[in-house]
């Protein structure tokens, strides 16, 4: 892959954060805060693009808090009001779901069940302040599916879904993340011990090489000698598996 500019690239998706609130005539930005590093470094990239009172922060756990993890943020440099932080467990909203809809014994759709009740609240959240849901998704999960429809795909504005993974941790590094977040193991936290690779089956870097070579290079699988030719076939299989979920809704 080309060698990102993290310098400039920070600079253009502050300018896109500033031309999205002027074009929706809004001043506020809403954001779930996972303490994973795609959520993070758009934390980051918020708090350098627009004044600080204008930056809502929601942090939705379903299992342990983390919020200490923020605060941690904040009393180390990120330019974020102490007041305009807020923390909603979801646990009781999500198992009441799932108990009602029977998913309770089903760690995917629970899974899916906290990813909507989190964007339930902040789409709430920024009707009370008027303003817009910032998603944090990057290049790599959109072009494999990994996200959960009308959950965390679900989103007003998205400053960096052109970036693979593996940029998204370079620039972490040149905004300033700590590393004790770029060096957590990605996690969608949906259920107990999950991680997105171990997931996967295959690494981030495995995938953001394989999806650059066939999206951006249009390059043929067989063209790829450098990844073992199962993990190749692995990552082209969750696309195609998941590449209806750009399509929907299906139309006549």
């Amino acid at each position: 892959m080309q060698t990102l500019n993290r310098g400039r690239e920070s600079q253009q998706i502050q300018e896109f954060i500033k031309s999205a609130l002027v074009k929706t005539s809004l001043k506020d930005i809403v954001v779930g805060w996972s303490g994973g590093v795609d959520s993070t470094v758009c934390l980051y990239l918020l708090a350098h693009a627009i004044p600080v009172e204008n930056i809502h922060v929601l942090h939705l756990p379903y299992n342990n808090s983390i919020i200490n993890e923020l605060t941690d943020l904040r009393v180390n440099g990120l330019r974020i009001l102490k007041e305009n932080v807020h923390e909603i467990p979801i646990r009781k909203m999500v198992d009441e779901i799932g108990k009602a809809t029977g998913a309770v014994n089903d760690k995917v759709r629970m899974g899916n069940i906290m990813a909507r009740v989190r964007m339930i609240i902040l789409f709430d959240f920024s009707k009370k302040i008027g303003g817009l849901v910032c998603g944090t998704e990057n290049r790599t999960e959109h072009l494999l599916g990994y996200f959960t429809r009308y959950g965390d795909g679900a989103s007003d504005i998205e400053p960096i879904q052109h970036l693979y993974k593996t940029e998204v941790f370079k620039l972490a590094k040149q905004l300033g993340v700590p590393f004790s977040i770029i060096n957590k193991s990605p996690s969608a936290n949906l259920w107990d011990g999950q991680t997105d690779e171990g997931e996967f089956g295959f690494s981030y870097a495995q995938a953001d090489e394989v999806l650059h070579r066939i999206f951006d290079l249009k390059q043929k699988p067989e063209e790829i000698k450098n990844i073992h030719v199962k993990t190749i076939q692995a990552i082209i299989k969750r696309v195609e598996q998941n590449k209806f979920k750009h399509l929907v809704p299906y139309l006549i």
